[in-house]
């Protein structure tokens, strides 16, 4: 009889082929956390938190920086920071590489994405002033009838 190609596979089978992509995967990530803490270690905690370690393949070191600025000074530091590698064991690193991306704040920030899957309330705004809603509405009394309702209405808000 025919094999059944759309037989569901045992779970053994399916991870046994996985198992070993997933674990170049956890080294990989592991060597780029201890490259991120020699980063670290070298720039400070100032700079250190605007900048993180991208990639590391056939001997060059990526760096992604949150700005072109940083990315600037981190091409002045970057001799130094070769020589700091080197002495943390990596001698095998020939360059480093020091791009800009502005995403890389997203992926600095470990809260980001905890806020977002977060149910929490959102932050409460502070209450319009008094003096704010009688701004608003001096402004209202010249304003045309469909501007004037909506400042009148928003005025009322810091009158309660």
């Amino acid at each position: 009889m025919a094999k059944d190609r759309f037989a569901p596979k045992p779970l053994n089978d399916i991870m046994a082929g996985l198992s070993g992509r997933l674990a170049s995967y956890a080294g990989k990530s592991q060597a780029l956390d201890k490259q991120q803490t020699l980063l670290s270690d070298f720039l400070g905690a100032n700079l250190g938190g605007k900048c993180r370690v991208s990639n590391y393949r056939d001997g060059t070191l990526m760096i992604e920086a949150v700005s072109a600025p940083i990315a600037l000074r981190l091409n002045y530091l970057k001799m130094d920071m070769l020589s700091h590698f080197r002495a943390a064991g990596m001698a095998e690193l020939g360059q480093i590489k020091i791009t800009a991306n502005p995403q890389t704040t997203q992926r600095l920030s470990p809260n980001t994405t905890t806020k977002m899957n977060n149910n929490a309330p959102a932050a409460k705004q502070p209450p319009m002033s008094e003096q704010t809603a009688d701004y608003l509405t001096a402004i209202a009394s010249n304003a045309p009838p469909s501007l004037k309702a909506k400042l009148e209405r928003l005025a009322r808000h810091g009158k309660k």
